[in-house]
């Protein structure tokens, strides 16, 4: 259990910082421009906090746990890759297919952004977790 919430808090923390930082820094030089008025003229709370509280759940279960039981930080990196594209690419390819004027630019940056903070998010928590538990076998 110490694993997996270690795991969980790590991810949490790790994420939270990439994230942030991204939206920071690109919000308003890349997605005003391009989504404009369908952006909310502030962030929604409630939604926010349950999406930054659930994906890391995602990215124990299915990338740092199992890399982690193989001593793998390909596992995390990969796995956590293919969720972050998997669960960003659900949003904006359904962005895309039902709302008039999505921009396919948002979608291709907003996919490929998922999977590299997913993956570097997977990745640094492995480690961090790998290290501060001590666990047996080699971590790298």
């Amino acid at each position: 259990m110490t694993q997996w919430a270690a795991a969980y808090f790590g991810a949490l923390i790790v994420f939270g910082i990439i994230d942030f930082a991204w939206l920071g820094t690109m919000g308003n030089v890349f997605y005003k421009p391009l989504l404009g008025d369908m952006l909310a003229n502030s962030v929604r709370p409630v939604p926010a906090l349950v999406f930054y509280f659930l994906f890391p759940v995602g990215l124990t279960v299915f990338a740092i746990v199992p890399a982690l039981r193989e001593f793998s930080p390909a596992t995390a990196l990969g796995y956590g890759a293919l969720l972050g594209a998997l669960c960003y690419g659900t949003y904006d390819l359904t962005n895309h297919a039902v709302m008039r004027e999505w921009s396919v630019q948002v979608t291709v940056v907003d996919i490929a952004y998922g999977a590299l903070a997913s993956a570097i998010a997977a990745l640094a928590t492995y480690y961090i977790v790998a290290n501060v538990l001590r666990l047996g076998g080699s971590p790298a």
